[in-house]
């Protein structure tokens, strides 16, 4: 069995490739500040969506709750951060990761334990009002700034540290992507496509479903708390369920199951608006005609007919 095949070797070359792009771009100043600024915002939309397609395009279940988990992640790595100054900035950050994750993952679990027994559209209501109920706790106490929101947040994580966000984010990919491709990773596609069978060969269905939901929230944690780094100031009303679906659009428009997919469509809906800015009013009827088009492309026959030709090349190579 080899370790690094041709695909693994190829996604590693992109993903240096890229990273050097980047840091060119911005060592040489050819991004204006503009665009500096959605350097890191790029990174966490990546590590959204690539963490809800485990629960939603390799699991099988529809969750609205995302943004709950990104504002748990945000908000505990910020006030630590805030209230850890005294130690070196690397071991202050290092520290609010951590716990933002680690955070956000238990609250997935206690989530998770009695809702993933719900399927379809009572999850999707479920989830989407645990997300609301979490921004509203949140608005309601002090030591978070309520309604006004928390600032003063370090900068640890905006585009003069990209090489650390990178680094996570491409952790986030790989390891989400090795499970995918593990034996758990089968186990969990399989209950996506037929859980009464995946029982029947005893997958234990319950221990599958949490375990997914419980590091997709864990990462969706850590994407918050980067989020909650570059910016400075984060406020309750960032995380409600706009921001949980506007994942589940990232997930949807690149694919369900489709990791590739999830990246590129993150990339494009982060980088579209900013695209758009010139047309002023018109930028978010144009932003929601662009969406629909590439939906439209998404699941046209056109498509369908490359990947069946791409298929049938393979075939044809194997033979």
């Amino acid at each position: 069995m080899k370790i690094l095949n041709k695909k693994t070797i190829f996604n590693i070359a992109i993903m240096l490739l890229a990273y050097a792009l980047v840091f060119v771009l911005i060592n040489l100043g050819l991004l204006s500040r503009q665009y500096k600024s959605l350097i890191v915002p790029i990174c966490v939309n990546i590590m959204l969506a690539v963490s809800l397609n485990l629960v939603t395009g390799f699991l099988g279940e529809l969750s609205l709750g995302h943004a709950g988990f990104m504002s748990i992640g945000a908000y505990t790595s910020a006030l630590i951060s805030i209230n850890t100054s005294f130690l070196p900035p690397v071991l202050s950050f290092f520290i609010a990761l951590v716990c933002g994750c680690i955070l956000a993952a238990v609250f997935g679990f206690l989530i998770g334990v009695p809702v993933l027994r719900l399927r379809g559209d009572y999850l999707a209501i479920v989830t989407l009002a645990f997300g609301e109920i979490i921004k509203s706790i949140i608005n309601y106490l002090d030591f978070t700034g309520g309604s006004k929101g928390l600032s003063k947040i370090p900068l640890y994580s905006d585009y003069n540290n990209f090489t650390i966000v990178f680094i996570i984010m491409a952790i986030c990919i790989v390891l989400i992507s090795n499970l995918i491709n593990s034996r758990d990773g089968r186990a969990i596609k399989s209950i996506r496509d037929n859980d009464i069978a995946a029982e029947s060969i005893g997958i234990k269905i319950s221990k599958y479903k949490v375990s997914a939901f419980v590091i997709a929230a864990g990462f969706a944690g850590l994407a918050g708390s980067l989020y909650a780094h570059n910016v400075g100031i984060i406020k309750p009303s960032i995380f409600d369920y706009n921001k949980s679906i506007e994942i589940l659009v990232f997930v949807v428009l690149g694919g369900m199951g489709n990791i590739p997919g999830s990246i590129i469509s993150a990339i494009i809906l982060t980088v579209l608006p900013e695209f758009l800015r010139g047309a002023d009013n018109l930028r978010m009827l144009l932003y929601a005609i662009v969406l629909i088009l590439i939906m439209i492309f998404n699941n046209s026959k056109f498509k369908t007919s490359l990947s069946l030709n791409k298929t049938f090349r393979k075939l044809g190579k194997e033979d």
